[in-house]
């Protein structure tokens, strides 16, 4: 692994994700590690660029399949899961027998269906991801799974399943050694914690992360969680004050290229 790669794959995935500038790729993986870690910073427009080049370039395979389910993340972030779908299944098209590329595309696909209310259909794709994401793949898929799983538990009104799934993606964060992860992690628990009326704790877990989000530069995990704040309440910091952060990071997601939209 060059230098190169190695400091991008810290930026998506590991311990820097704050890094910027990120440093020129090298081959077509460090593009999609460049999206990544781009993304997570809300830094849109890159990315997008990156991922644009992979598509103009790879052939259909495994590589292609993770460049199609990082835009339709993208795209889920910013709220169209409608739009999203179609960039996943062309992920799960393209995935053909990686278990890597086939997991990140269905667990896309079980997260589109669960935004636009298709419950059933999300709970049949998470099942299918779940026999491919085993010991031996990347230690992301697993917490990715557990997110998707609580969100859905969430939408079903169950909110003591969804902190059971919420608190194994904490745990499971943090053998990723990933502060994007990490944080992604808490915002769910956050989320499922106010789903089972308990909102106390949940203060406590969405003020930690918060502060998190400034440190490692994640605008659009510190948008989520303003709102979050906004709607529950801060133990630590006044309304205004989170009311300002949320629109900033929003501002900030604009500026660098994200168009925000309602499905």
């Amino acid at each position: 692994m060059t230098t190169t790669t190695t400091s991008l794959a810290e930026a998506a995935f590991g311990p820097h994700p704050e890094l910027w500038p990120l440093p020129a790729a090298t081959s077509q993986r460090d593009r999609w590690l460049r999206a990544v870690a781009a993304g997570g910073q809300g830094r849109y427009a890159s990315a997008l660029t990156d991922l644009g080049e992979i598509c103009r370039a790879a052939h259909p395979g495994p590589l292609l399949s993770l460049a199609h389910s990082t835009r339709a993340s993208f795209l889920r972030q910013l709220g169209g899961h409608d739009s999203a779908r179609g960039w996943d299944g062309r992920a799960w098209a393209a995935a053909g027998t990686d278990p890597e590329a086939g997991a990140d595309a269905l667990v896309g696909l079980a997260a589109d269906a669960l935004g636009v209310g298709r419950l059933a259909l999300s709970a049949r794709l998470l099942a299918r991801a779940e026999r491919l994401v085993d010991g031996s793949g990347p230690a992301r898929l697993p917490v990715r799974l557990q997110w998707v799983s609580a969100e859905l538990n969430m939408a079903g009104g169950d909110g003591a399943a969804a902190v059971v799934h919420a608190e194994r993606a904490v745990e499971l964060a943090a053998s990723v050694g990933s502060p994007r992860h990490t944080v992604k992690s808490a915002v769910v628990l956050a989320a499922a914690l106010c789903c089972a009326g308990r909102l106390e704790q949940a203060r406590s877990v969405a003020d930690q992360a918060f502060g998190d989000t400034e440190r490692f530069g994640l605008v659009p995990l510190r948008w989520a969680l303003g709102c979050l704040l906004a709607d529950i309440g801060s133990a630590v910091h006044p309304p205004a004050h989170v009311v300002a952060v949320r629109d900033a990071a929003a501002d900030t997601v604009r500026r660098r290229g994200g168009v925000w939209s309602r499905r």
